[in-house]
């Protein structure tokens, strides 16, 4: 499948990559994929292994003559964002990516592409088996997970690389290079909530949110995009004058992607449907003019269930746990007073579920400052302490500290300038890539961070532009080659 990659330039970046999208590889199911790496590893006759954790080596020895230079470890992650519209079926264990061309963009049908990370993964295995290259020592990690916990890099062995430079490869804006991001959190929250019968005289309805754009709920949470858990508990708070009850709720699907639908059923008395239905309506397009230029294509609806209801939330019970998401933090908290234009602090309300009275919510909290990282979770927590719910902060990561003066950023410009003509813009990122955490672990590490253009990460809409792509290839070889110069 996807043979029309083979077709693309650069040709050793695009045929890895058609490996990577026709080889499922959602985050935990990447066995399958680090299987075929290690055989095409063998193949090629390059060392390879694993950590206790899984995290995949594959190791080059340097060209004749320059094995002094320092080593490069090339860095990407080689799982991926599993995200489909809901008309488009995928099974993301057993499908591959069916990929298509349109106007200089590569995207996909009807789910995410996996560009990201897969663009920076086969990069970097273009680089091993390029026979051409002149080279210093290499070594490409591939971590496992990075999308749902960070678990491959939070687990990595210490110790185990050799390497002193990082080229991240995870970035997703031609012309610009990544000194630092931002550290996150998950913060976890559950309750057991009371429950009661429907009452003689209640109607059960279906309230649906969908047609948002979704998106990376770091890149893109300063952009006024709908979150769907935002968006309907603000038309459940709306509608809690007409005495409704909750009897489920599914919103997200994960935690670092910006939410595209949301859907609850609920109960209310049979004489305050038709009212609830024109309160609906209003809000619908209330909310449309509130979205217009950024998120167009929202629909929201109400419609009256024909069986009987069920068990649902207690009237007390459904007021609390809406007031209590209603009230919680969403989207930008702060922006950075230092670095302008660069979000400091925020939360991604990213997946809300109500089953059997069973409440779960899964918020990814992300800072430039870990302090406000730890701050925000509390937050997060003494909030939904006030319904009786159970917090806990789960795959705590620390961001990565700039290092402005870093040989390894001025030898990257130079080379910029001498390949591309311009400078390249250099930037702090407010999403979680691996640097931070691979730099505690190996403080000694210089590391920079750059990949090709990306839009949509996170979400169908997913696509990579095909001349970034030809650019990035031809930094990445640039800059190879010259560190084995040093």
């Amino acid at each position: 499948m996807n043979a029309h990659l083979d077709q693309l330039e650069p040709r050793p970046v695009w045929r890895h990559f058609r490996t990577l999208c026709n080889t499922p590889r959602p985050s935990g199911h990447e066995a399958a994929l680090v299987a075929t790496l290690e055989q095409w590893a063998e193949r090629l006759g390059l060392a390879h292994d694993r950590d206790d954790y899984g995290n995949l080596r594959v190791r080059k020895p340097a060209s004749p003559g320059h094995e002094s230079a320092p080593g490069v470890i090339l860095q990407g992650h080689l799982d991926m964002v599993a995200q489909a519209n809901a008309e488009h079926p995928h099974d993301f264990t057993l499908d591959p990516i069916d990929t298509w061309v349109a106007d200089g963009w590569l995207r996909a049908h009807g789910t995410t592409l996996g560009a990201d990370n897969g663009l920076g993964v086969a990069a970097a295995l273009a680089i091993l088996e390029d026979q051409s290259l002149i080279h210093g020592p290499l070594e490409a990690l591939f971590t496992l997970e990075e999308e749902t916990s960070m678990g491959g890099a939070l687990a990595l062995a210490e110790g185990w690389l050799d390497g002193r430079v990082l080229l991240n490869l995870d970035s997703e804006d031609r012309g610009q290079v990544y000194i630092g991001c931002a550290g996150g959190a998950d913060v976890l929250v559950e309750a057991q909530l009371p429950s009661a019968a429907a009452a003689k005289g209640e109607r059960s309805a279906r309230l649906s949110l969908t047609g948002l754009s979704g998106g990376h709920s770091g890149i893109d949470i300063h952009k006024g995009l709908g979150n769907a858990n935002r968006l309907l508990v603000r038309v459940l708070r709306a509608l809690q004058g007409s005495g409704v009850r909750l009897c489920d709720y599914h919103g997200g699907t994960l935690r670092n992607a910006l939410p595209r639908e949301a859907f609850a059923t609920l109960v209310l008395p049979a004489d305050e449907l038709a009212g609830a239905i024109q309160c609906v309506e209003a809000l619908e397009a209330e909310l449309r003019r509130e979205l217009a230029g950024v998120d167009d294509q929202l629909i929201l609806t109400l419609a009256a269930l024909d069986e009987p209801p069920g068990e649902a939330l207690t009237l007390q019970a459904s007021h609390l746990l809406v007031a209590a998401l209603h009230a919680a933090p969403c989207g930008v908290e702060r922006m950075s007073t230092q670095l302008p234009g660069v979000v400091e602090t925020s939360n991604n309300l990213g997946v809300v579920n109500l089953a059997a009275g069973r409440f779960m919510l899964c918020s990814l909290v992300r800072s430039l400052r870990d302090t406000a990282t730890h701050d925000m979770a509390d937050r997060l927590a003494a909030l939904f302490e006030l319904i009786g719910a159970r917090t806990r902060v789960e795959n705590a990561y620390p961001g990565w500290t700039p290092q402005p003066d870093s040989a390894l950023l001025a030898r990257f410009c130079r080379l910029h300038r001498q390949r591309l003509g311009s400078d390249p813009e250099i930037k702090v990122i407010h999403a979680g890539l691996e640097c931070g955490i691979l730099g505690g672990k190996y403080p000694h590490l210089e590391m920079i961070s750059f990949g090709p253009l990306i839009r949509g990460a996170h979400s169908p809409d997913e696509r990579v532009e095909l001349a970034s792509v030809t650019e990035f290839w031809d930094l990445l070889r640039a800059l190879v080659e010259d560190l084995a110069q040093h």
